[in-house]
């Protein structure tokens, strides 16, 4: 059966653009979430999020395409030119049939849609631009890169909020076995506007704190709710034996993955239900054909909400047992980026396995009680190079993900460099 690798990593992120910044924060634990720019936030209990830091869009696409378009897909002509860039792919497709891109998204272009909005209520004309019909659509972004990079296999688009950056991966795998030999695929967000905050307030979930320390902290006894962000990452999936033909750098393969969901709405008050969350990593792992015991690090969802949060260690508990899994997440630092997230988690996995380190958890500082996990509180090097990425979606989604790292480049030879 074909077999899906991942040659290319485009991150921008409030983490910094490049894989490279992305790894480099990780790293060194630097939280990247501050005050919101985008609008002024005053009127709103949260004001915090994590934006991508001195991100042009000129810098990635001539102003036609900009027009036409949100910020949510401006990130992703970013992310996908880096991507390609780094897998040593063209920026037009050399066999369009051969090439596909898959994307998730959660929330659209709405900083394109209230802009238009405001000036269809509030402004003399009371019209909107010919763009606003297609620059909120979720499958915005995907249709953009199929024209502009003449990718002109199977496109799709997957929506299942945070699980979704998850999922695309999973399908662009299926879309390789399938015989299409190169899939873009992850996920970019944001959801900063005036609107998309106040929906994201309605959940009840965001963290209205103003200290950016200590606003958003997973798993700790002092966790009250999420930051929002921007940002996300692409991959290039690649066939085994396309990228070996061409001798391409292999960070890891897509290896196993699954997806359930728990039939119930998120709100502010609702019981979180653990019991799906554990049957898709269950399967993934099935499918992946690893034990428990070989996982090297578990990258979760971490939401930073006391019942979530629970509910979540008592799924990985479930799972592993009496073996304490290592866990690590760096999501303190830049913020949830709803699908755009667990796609940057995923690289973080990879990026761990080409530098041969797992990066230490960003926190807690005080594990909240029931969320006493093996967090890592320093670098380790890996042993199995198994990661397993997890997310769950508003209202029920849940997906889990595992990557298998490629062996890491042999160290140069004296007089090399």
């Amino acid at each position: 059966m074909p077999r899906a690798v991942v040659t290319g990593i485009g991150v921008v992120a409030p983490s910094g653009i490049g894989a490279d910044a992305h790894w480099a924060t990780i790293t060194s634990g630097t939280r990247r979430t501050g005050p919101i720019t985008l609008f002024d936030p005053a009127g709103y209990p949260t004001r915090l999020a994590g934006e991508v830091p001195g991100f042009e869009p000129l810098d990635w696409a001539d102003n036609r395409r900009l027009v036409q378009t949100d910020r949510w897909t401006h990130l992703g002509f970013a992310a996908t030119w880096l991507a390609l860039a780094d897998a040593g792919l063209p920026e037009r497709a050399p066999d369009p049939y051969g090439y596909a891109v898959t994307l998730a998204s959660s929330s659209g272009g709405n900083l394109f849609g209230q802009r238009e909005l405001q000036r269809l209520w509030g402004g003399s004309s009371r019209t909107v631009g010919a763009y606003q019909s297609i620059a909120w659509f979720y499958a915005a972004s995907v249709g953009q890169l199929s024209i502009h990079h003449q990718f002109k296999g199977p496109c799709g688009v997957l929506v299942a909020e945070s699980a979704g950056g998850l999922d695309s991966l999973a399908h662009a795998a299926r879309t390789v076995r399938r015989g299409t030999p190169v899939v873009v695929a992850g996920a970019t967000e944001c959801p900063l506007s005036p609107y998309a905050l106040a929906c994201q307030l309605a959940s009840g979930l965001l963290s209205a704190d103003d200290d950016p320390e200590r606003a958003y902290r997973p798993f700790d006894a002092g966790a009250a709710g999420y930051v929002p962000a921007e940002g996300g990452a692409v991959f290039v999936v690649e066939e085994l034996s396309h990228a070996l033909s061409r001798g391409a750098r292999i960070y890891g393969e897509v290896a196993g993955w699954a997806a359930t969901h728990d039939a119930a709405h998120t709100g502010p008050d609702t019981p979180v239900d653990p019991t799906q969350y554990a049957r898709a990593m269950r399967l993934a792992l099935g499918r992946a054909g690893v034990a428990a015991e070989e996982v090297d690090v578990v990258l979760p969802d971490a939401l930073g909400v006391p019942r979530h949060d629970r509910a979540e260690a008592e799924a990985l508990r479930a799972v592993f047992g009496a073996r304490p899994v290592p866990v690590s997440t760096h999501k303190s630092l830049t913020g949830r980026a709803h699908q755009g997230g667990s796609a940057l988690d995923v690289a973080t996995a990879l990026l761990a396995f080409r530098h041969d380190l797992l990066p230490a958890s960003a926190g807690p500082g005080t594990p909240a009680e029931g969320c006493e996990l093996d967090f890592l509180r320093g670098p380790r090097r890996p042993a199995s190079r198994v990661a397993l990425v997890c997310a769950r979606g508003f209202d029920g989604f849940n997906s889990a993900l595992v990557v298998r790292g490629a062996a890491p480049p042999a160290p140069a030879s004296r007089g090399e460099r």
